[in-house]
């Protein structure tokens, strides 16, 4: 939402703001685990427990799935995490490995279908000091990227602009990926 730069005290200075009081949740730790442990206080061992509209759940696998990132970087940002609570890359059974990889070639597959990015960053932050936001449960991010959406934002006002809800996206991509029930 944009407000008139002479609504705010002070003397107007031109600038337009732009407010994403959500993004307060994610500076503030809502939602990251308060231990390493499996379980509820895990987001990522949560989210199948829960319907795929209410868990943001795109697919399910035998022994991962497909999420939309609650504080994505780009409008379609997903994640691909194996079921079973695991923290390092090199834990994951031969099944999950194989499963992460075929899911993350699948959301790439669909997401260009659904939203036509022109690339994508792809990847795993293994451990906090890496950046893993949730560091105990494995996850692969499958970040759209188009020509131009790194503007002025990210860089000065760590902020970003998604055109599209989350609940809108989860149902555009479930509905394109290839074992969704059509109808």
């Amino acid at each position: 939402m944009s407000e008139p730069a002479d609504h705010f005290a002070g003397v107007p200075d031109g600038f337009q703001r732009l407010w994403t009081p959500h993004r307060m949740a994610y500076i503030g730790g809502q939602d990251k685990p308060v231990d390493g442990e499996a379980g509820d206080g895990c987001a990522f061992c949560r989210a199948p427990q829960a319907s795929d509209e209410d868990g943001l759940i795109v697919a399910r696998g035998e022994v991962a799935f497909v999420v939309l990132n609650l504080y994505p970087y780009n409008s379609g940002h997903l994640l691909v995490c194996p079921y079973r609570h695991v923290a390092d890359y090199t834990d994951l059974t031969e099944p999950e490995v194989a499963e992460v990889a075929a899911l993350t070639r699948t959301a790439m597959r669909v997401t260009r279908e659904v939203t036509s990015p022109q690339g994508f960053n792809l990847g795993m932050n293994q451990g906090d000091v890496a950046g893993a936001g949730i560091a105990a449960h494995l996850h692969q991010h499958v970040v759209p990227r188009w020509a131009g959406d790194s503007n002025f934002l990210p860089i000065v006002a760590r902020t970003r602009a998604l055109p599209e809800l989350l609940s809108d996206t989860r149902t555009r991509l479930a509905a394109a990926w290839p074992t969704a029930p059509k109808g």
